[in-house]
């Protein structure tokens, strides 16, 4: 049987690799994703994101798609507010429409992008497994069904664990010293007003040293919250998250003396909990040019989530590839050094603002060090 073979080929159907892919169609540059998912729908894709006006919106201008993109904005959903343990609330930054980084939801925003591709463009159910390099800067993708393709120009979009980087580095992903634990409220105003009433219009940060509850108000009316912990790597390992009473004693017992309000978020919340480590990759992460391959998103640069820029450097790196590509038609390693020229600067400052953030936010003094942050950008 002959191996099939894609000219460009991204693995990973996520918020980057989709914004690659179209901006490659828009300049007439056809590519094909592989995605492990078996569908479009297998799995939820997450709750709100902000969209900054410095990278995540010029990348969907770039993708033709910025006014379908404005139509999905959540209205309010850039209000801030930071309380400390007591629930007293020290900062309320309301939305008045004038910010640059307005909310969406996540699977709306990935379902734009899907939608502006054309048909067959993705590959459902393509878990990819290895890849070697083969001549003149080609490479041959494994898959777990057993089959393999060619391609002349393979980028990896996959993610923290990604299964094309150590095509390129052999860094992998380490514990940051933060968890989450996750958790639903829907219905928040009519089920959880209390609750609802203390996250208000958008997103809340409730911190303490080495703790926190963050979370954000959904399009559906519903509340996402991430319990945060500075916990050893191990910290949950003799923890039954699936036994979701014992999950949340646990939990609690991190916030036994935090107000009740604060600790309902938690308490009242329905259906799983879903534990999660936070891992990053060293910051300044970066590789040797090699022909035929190369990375975007978190397969390039993981970092912890407190600059919020993770889709949103995603989504820019898709753009700015994209358009490399497309500048210089014919020489594949002219645009691959010319699109990393710019992402390795960019990656690095981006992931020291997140470790930043980090101690920010959860260190001695918190919340005073997130409220300093605010008063610093006016």
């Amino acid at each position: 049987m002959t191996t099939p073979h894609h000219p460009i080929a991204i693995v990973g159907g996520g918020l980057g690799g989709l914004t690659l892919a179209r901006v490659l169609h828009v300049n007439g540059i056809e590519a094909a994703v592989l995605d492990l998912d078996a569908s479009p729908a297998a799995r939820t894709q997450g709750g709100m994101l902000d969209i900054h006006d410095d990278s995540g919106q010029p990348a969907l201008r770039a993708a033709g798609l910025y006014e379908e993109f404005r139509a999905l904005v959540h209205a309010g959903g850039e209000s801030t507010r930071v309380l400390d343990r007591t629930g007293t609330v020290l900062l309320d930054d309301p939305d008045d429409g004038t910010g640059g980084r307005p909310e969406v939801d996540r699977g709306q925003l990935r379902d734009l992008l899907l939608g502006s591709l054309p048909e067959g463009t993705v590959r459902w159910g393509a878990k990819v497994t290895g890849a070697r390099p083969l001549d003149g800067g080609r490479h041959e993708v494994t898959l777990a069904d057993g089959t393999a393709f060619t391609t002349d120009l393979l980028i990896g979009a996959d993610g923290a664990w990604s299964k094309v980087r150590p095509l390129l580095s052999d860094a992998k992903p380490a514990y940051v010293g933060i968890s989450f634990v996750e958790v639903d409220l829907p219905d928040a105003d009519v089920r959880h007003p209390v609750s609802a009433e203390v996250v208000g219009g958008g997103m809340m940060m409730a911190l303490g040293a080495g703790k926190g509850f963050l979370a954000h108000r959904e399009t559906d009316g519903s509340l996402h919250i991430y319990v945060a912990l500075a916990v050893p790597e191990d910290a949950f390992d003799g923890v039954d998250f699936t036994d979701t009473e014992a999950g949340k004693a646990y939990t609690l017992g991190h916030f036994a003396d935090w107000d009740k309000s604060l600790r309902a978020l938690l308490a009242d919340a329905d259906g799983p909990l879903t534990p999660r480590h936070i891992h990053a990759l060293p910051i300044g992460h970066r590789w040797e040019r090699i022909p035929g391959v190369t990375l975007l998103g978190d397969a390039a640069h993981l970092m912890s989530p407190f600059a919020g820029v993770g889709a949103n450097l995603a989504m820019f790196d898709g753009a700015e590839l994209g358009e490399a590509l497309a500048a210089h038609p014919g020489d594949t390693e002219a645009a691959l050094a010319a699109y990393e020229e710019r992402l390795f600067p960019r990656s690095e400052e981006s992931a020291a603002e997140s470790a930043a953030n980090g101690i920010l936010m959860f260190g001695e003094d918190a919340p005073q060090g997130m409220l300093d942050f605010f008063a610093s950008m006016g």
